[in-house]
């Protein structure tokens, strides 16, 4: 019996998760996991890029203690890079996709370069101020001598990879969410890049989940579909077509699979994605704001901050304006689905898509805002709760009937995978929102699918329908 391990790394936390086929289904052992923040560098909001190398080294260790491991696959959120130079030296720091350096990005290139709707038509991916295209923009106005030193563009999974391997290995779909790619290439677009003036060398030969990286204390690193949606999507055990998936984790990544880009004026209005899947398929979905609020929200109660080094008043003034807030508690993600429960009369809900709530100084305080705005003002952490959990699930209720209208099909179910799938509260109102048929699990679904592409390779299943039904629901 074959050890391979997953390695699952989110904005929030990371975890190494070993998986192995017993009796035809695909048994999982988390083995190690670790917090994953940021810190503030050289006037930005980086990953600390080097202890992610450390954690995920340190987790493999942990995975081999138990035996030999076949291969590993590590998996993480999209459009991040690094910049090596040619000696395989980082240029620069990791930035997030959290920062605010790209602000006014989109309209610079829309009115130097081509306008969003070209841009749209020939990559297919939404617009969102995070995505690769407009952080290289920035970079390129604030650090050109990075670009010029630069070898290498390399995805934050890329650069794992490399750092265990000694190999750099461009994979394609953690690239598609750059908005630097032909989408129906599948490959760079070097004439926009031309166009945006970054330097070709940069984008190296892009591969598909299944090639080999390399090797790492004898165990195969194997690309899985390194984008963390792109694993996730593999994982759901859709029970038939009519089908929408809905990853849910720190973003809420809902959609479809489809074997075509749709690049139409229809989707570019309603900004939808295409974001690049295993053997070729599309991940065909809007991204929402997601479970993001809620942690937030978690952190700013608890007196944590996400960005190390990074504080200000905001958070006590929501704060203070709480009516039944308590000081020294430590909330837990139960306490505050409690609480909502408990609120449910409370009725006013807030953009979830809005841009105000992607890195806010206090998301407490501008959800208060933004309900207020709208109607009635939260005043209490249970009606601040029930505002996001209403939000979101009203939020998923217009995106599927778009989605709907742009396919032309008729959904019958919504399937949710990731940690999501556990809060019963939000599963129930998205049923009730939507007035479909809601499906729960499996919760590690991201590290399954990263785990389905080794086992495949790994030669046990024969393709991803058999591997599908191996998943343990």
């Amino acid at each position: 019996m074959k050890n391979y391990l997953a390695i699952d790394i989110g904005a929030s936390s990371g975890r190494h998760i070993l998986g192995t086929v017993k009796d035809g289904k695909i048994a999982l052992e988390e083995v190690y996991r670790f917090d994953n923040g940021q810190v503030r560098r050289n006037g930005h909001d980086c990953w600390d890029i080097e202890a992610l190398v450390a954690s995920v080294k340190a987790g493999i260790d942990a995975a081999l203690a138990k035996g030999p491991v076949e291969s590993i696959g590590i998996d993480t959120w999209g459009v991040d890079f690094v910049l090596l130079d040619d000696k395989g030296e980082l240029v620069g720091d990791a930035v997030a996709y959290r920062d605010a350096r790209t602000e006014g990005a989109d309209r610079e290139i829309e009115a130097q370069v081509m306008s969003f709707e070209d841009l749209y038509a020939r990559a297919g991916i939404q617009k969102a101020p995070f995505n690769t295209i407009y952080q290289l923009w920035a970079l390129k106005k604030e650090h050109p001598e990075q670009l010029e030193k630069a070898a290498s563009l390399l995805m934050v999974p890329e650069y794992l990879n490399y750092r265990l391997t000694g190999n750099i290995v461009h994979e394609y779909t953690d690239s598609s969410t750059s908005s630097l790619l032909d989408a129906k290439a599948k490959d760079w677009d070097f004439d926009l890049i031309d166009r945006l003036g970054l330097p070709r060398r940069i984008f190296g030969k892009l591969e598909m989940p299944g090639a080999t990286v390399g090797e790492y204390k004898g165990a195969k690193v194997v690309l899985p579909a390194m984008h963390d949606t792109g694993s996730a999507y593999l994982a759901v055990p859709a029970r038939d077509d009519n089908a929408v998936y809905l990853s849910s984790g720190t973003w809420s990544l809902l959609g479809v699979e489809n074997m075509e880009p749709i690049t139409t004026k229809e989707s570019c209005q309603a900004n939808f994605t295409n974001e690049g899947g295993a053997w070729g398929r599309y991940r065909y979905l809007k991204n929402i704001m997601g479970l993001w609020m809620i942690q937030s929200i978690r952190r700013e109660l608890n007196g944590v901050s996400y960005v190390e080094g990074k504080a200000g008043d905001a958070t006590a003034q929501a704060l203070a304006a709480l009516s039944d807030y308590e000081k020294g508690r430590k909330y837990s993600f139960a306490d505050l689905e409690g609480a909502a429960r408990a609120s449910s009369s409370f009725r006013t809900t807030v953009d979830v898509l809005d841009n105000r709530f992607l890195s806010p100084a206090s998301m407490i305080g501008e959800v208060v805002g933004a309900a207020g705005a709208r109607g009635a003002a939260p005043t209490t952490v249970g009606e601040v709760m029930q505002c996001v959990y209403l939000s979101l699930a009203e939020c998923y209720a217009n995106q599927i009937r778009s989605l709907s209208a742009i396919t032309g099909k008729t959904y019958t179910s919504v399937n949710i995978v990731g940690g999501g799938s556990k809060d019963t509260y939000l599963n129930s109102l998205t049923a009730a929102a939507t007035g479909l048929e809601v499906f729960a699990g499996p919760t590690e679904g991201t590290a399954i699918g990263n785990l389905i592409v080794q086992m495949i390779v790994g030669g046990e299943f024969a393709d991803l329908a058999e591997a599908r039904r191996a998943i343990v629901r």
